[in-house]
């Protein structure tokens, strides 16, 4: 009996598959060190570590043993780091004014920073007040309310501060409305014009946080963020708060988490022609660290697997705290 099953199979989508070479001369979607922003969290001190039970390979950093870090991370191609302050609950207060000090440990850092590596380190840093507050919260609590217009102004201070350190980027965390046009404004008025706007436009209230908020102890002493952070369940409202942001002066704009909101990631790109930034959050570095202590998962491979589907999905930028394994291990 003739076989005609096979007949006329000139399409073979396979060929494009049959070698590594091939695969990857052919690959859609590429990550490369430049598009990587490597988080640190830095201690208000000269010098020591403290471990991160949660984040494993990870330390907060005083600023001698950053500066080396850094440096050795720019000889892996990491050319951009997002900067967390520790500052320790002696300089906590109900508003966080410990954020606008000029010689805070953030603005010390960001001194030593650009002072080592000049043009060839971009310098980000986080700008919130949940890290300063005796409270935890992002802004101004009264009456176990978060004041938003009365939160303004101090986070505008508090990127000023960066500003004036010589932060390349500030990136405002907080979730209140208006805070980009306030620190654009208080920015521009100082003679900041260049200091670029990185905005935590679409911020989910999410449960991804956890290892971050031991990392930098920031947890909320009491209540949640849920009436100034987006409700997971959204995601046309993230077109509104990018739209927002746009509007108001940012700069770049990010999705945060990510691989939860791989579906939000590529609704910010087609509606915006800014960079466009995805945390790959603590959440979703630890649970990779956990799976991977099991024997469950091989880390390579699921790691590059995660940061495609980021790019794939829009993003320009990634901030992960896989960045330094990532490209030492050529996991890319």
């Amino acid at each position: 009996m003739k076989n005609t099953i096979h007949a006329n199979l000139t399409q073979r989508p396979r060929r494009l598959r049959v070698s590594q070479a091939i695969r990857d001369i052919v690959c859609e979607t590429r990550v490369h060190a430049d598009q990587l922003i490597q988080p640190h969290f830095v201690l208000d001190q000269d010098s020591g570590t403290l471990n991160i039970p949660s984040m494993p390979g990870l330390d907060r950093m005083g600023r001698k043993e950053l500066l080396k870090q850094v440096g050795k991370d720019l000889g892996l191609g990491i050319r951009s780091v997002m900067i967390f302050g520790l500052p320790g609950d002696a300089h906590k207060d109900n508003t966080g004014s410990g954020a606008q000090d000029a010689k805070g440990c953030v603005p010390n850092i960001v001194r030593e920073l650009k002072n080592e590596f000049g043009n060839d380190l971009v310098v980000m840093t986080d700008v919130c007040l949940c890290a300063y507050t005796d409270h935890g919260h992002c802004g101004v609590l009264k009456e176990g309310h978060i004041e938003n217009d009365p939160s303004l102004d101090l986070l505008a201070s508090t990127a000023l501060a960066h500003a004036d350190a010589g932060a390349d980027v500030v990136a405002p965390s907080d979730m209140m409305d208006g805070r980009i046009g306030a620190l654009r404004t208080k920015l521009d008025g100082n003679g900041h014009e260049d200091v670029a706007i990185m905005s935590y436009a679409v911020k989910y209230a999410s449960a991804y946080y956890g290892p971050f908020r031991d990392a930098a102890d920031s947890a909320p002493a009491a209540g949640d963020r849920k009436t100034y952070q987006m409700d997971p369940r959204n995601s046309r409202e993230a077109m509104r708060e990018a739209t927002l942001d746009e509007a108001e002066g940012a700069d770049f704009l990010m999705v945060k988490p990510a691989l939860a909101y791989l579906d939000v990631i590529a609704k910010v790109r087609a509606a915006s022609d800014l960079p466009l930034a995805a945390y790959n959050v603590s959440g979703e570095y630890s649970a990779v660290k956990a799976v991977v202590e099991k024997g469950w998962l091989d880390e390579a491979s699921v790691v590059s697997e995660n940061l495609h589907a980021m790019v794939r999905a829009g993003a320009d930028l990634i901030i992960t705290y896989h960045a330094r394994e990532a490209l030492a291990g050529a996991w890319l």
